[in-house]
C-alpha cells in the first residue's frame, strides 16, 4: 500500500522532526540499504516488530528517565551530549543506531558499532555515587553500558507491552535474547537472555539510583524539550504514558507525580494509531531493509523468510 498525498505530507513532517533532516530522508537510510547480506534481525523476529512499532515514541521518553535516575549515565549526557544545544541531534544519533542496528546489515551495524565505540572513548569523567563517593567512569565502562542497555530495553518492552496491539514473536524472553545480540559489538558480552534475568539486574542496580538538582535539571529538560508547538500536546501525552509505566518507586524519586496508566493506555494506544494513519503504511527504512533482504536470498516472493545463520 502506498501512501495518499496527504499522509505523505505527514509523513514527511514525522520524519523531519525525529531525523533533523530538511527533507525528511533518514541520514542512516543508505546503511540499511547498504550490502546484500542479512542483518541480526528478520521481519518475524522480536526486535524488528518491536522497534517498527511506534511504541518505541513512548519507550524513548521512558529510557532516557530511567537513564537519568543513575549518576554515571547523568553525567554522561549532561558533560559530553548535545541534548541542550541541539537536541534533535541527540535524538538522531541515538535513533541512528538503535535503526541500523535492528534492520540493516551486519555489515552496516559493525560499522555503526565502530562509530559509537569511538564516540564512547572521548566520554569519561567523574560522577559522584548515591553514597557520596566521586569515581572515575568511562561511557565505555560495561557496567554503565549494561545500565544503558537495559533502561532501553526494558523501556521498549514495556511500552509495546502496554500501547502495542500487534504480538511478540515468543514473546518477552525472545526479545531480550536476541536483542542482546546488538550490544556484543559494543564490548558487552553480559546482557541478560530473560526477563527474568533483566528484572534480576535491575534490582542489583537499584541501590546505584538516586536524585539531585543535576537529575531534576535533565528530567525538566525531558519534560519540556524544545519542539515545535504543535507537537507539545502529543509529546506531553507521550511523557505522562512514560512515566506511568515507570515502577512506583522510580516514579517516586522523578517525584512529578503517579499518573494513571490504566487510564493513559487506551488514550495513548489510540493516540499511536492515529500517527500511524496520518503518516501512512509506508517505511523507507523497513523498505529498504526487505529489499536488501530480497537481494540477499534471505526473503522469497511472497515474504517467505530463509533464516541464515547469525554469528558476531
Amino acid at each position: 500500500m502506498q501512501n495518499t498525498p496527504l499522509q505523505e505530507f505527514f509523513s514527511k513532517r514525522f520524519r523531519i522532526l525525529l531525523t533533523g533532516d530538511p527533507d525528511g530522508v533518514p541520514p542512516w537510510l543508505p546503511a540499511v540499504q547498504a550490502s546484500n547480506d542479512a542483518g541480526l534481525f528478520l521481519p518475524d523476529e522480536a526486535p524488528w516488530i518491536v522497534h517498527a512499532d511506534l511504541g518505541t515514541l513512548v519507550g524513548g521518553i521512558r529510557a532516557l528517565l530511567m537513564q537519568a535516575l543513575h549518576p554515571g549515565s547523568l553525567t554522561g549526557v549532561r558533560s559530553h551530549s548535545r541534548y541542550k544545544n541541539e537536541p534533535l541531534g541527540r535524538l538522531s544519533g541515538t535513533i541512528r543506531w538503535l535503526t541500523v542496528t535492528t534492520f540493516a546489515s551486519t555489515a552496516s551495524t559493525g560499522k555503526e558499532a565502530d562509530r559509537v565505540n569511538q564516540m564512547h572513548q572521548h566520554v569519561k569523567g567523574k560522577y559522584k555515587t548515591s553514597a557520596g563517593k566521586t569515581i572515575d567512569y568511562r561511557a565505555a565502562d560495561p557496567h554503565l553500558l549494561r545500565w544503558v542497555h537495559i533502561a532501553f530495553m526494558e523501556s521498549f518492552l514495556r511500552s509495546h507491552q502496554a500501547f502495542s496491539t500487534r504480538p511478540i514473536p515468543g514473546g518477552a524472553d525472545e526479545y531480550i535474547r536476541l536483542w542482546a545480540r546488538s550490544v556484543k559489538p559494543l564490548g558487552l558480552d553480559n546482557a541478560p537472555l530473560s526477563e527474568a534475568e533483566m528484572l534480576e539486574t535491575l534490582d542489583r542496580y537499584r541501590p546505584e539510583l538516586m536524585v539531585n538538582e543535576e537529575t531534576r535539571e535533565v528530567i525538566h529538560w525531558i519534560k519540556n524539550p524544545p519542539l515545535p508547538v504543535t507537537s507539545l500536546p502529543a509529546y506531553s501525552l507521550l511523557f505522562q504514558s512514560a512515566l506511568a509505566s515507570l515502577p512506583t518507586d522510580y516514579q517516586d524519586m522523578i517525584g512529578l507525580g503517579h499518573p494513571s496508566l490504566h487510564i493513559l493506555k487506551p488514550v495513548t494506544t489510540n493516540l499511536l494509531k492515529f500517527i500511524r494513519f496520518a503518516i501512512g503504511p509506508e517505511s523507507p527504512i523497513e523498505e529498504a531493509a526487505i529489499a536488501r533482504l530480497h537481494r540477499a536470498g534471505v526473503m522469497k516472493e511472497g515474504e517467505i523468510i530463509l533464516r541464515p545463520d547469525v554469528t558476531i
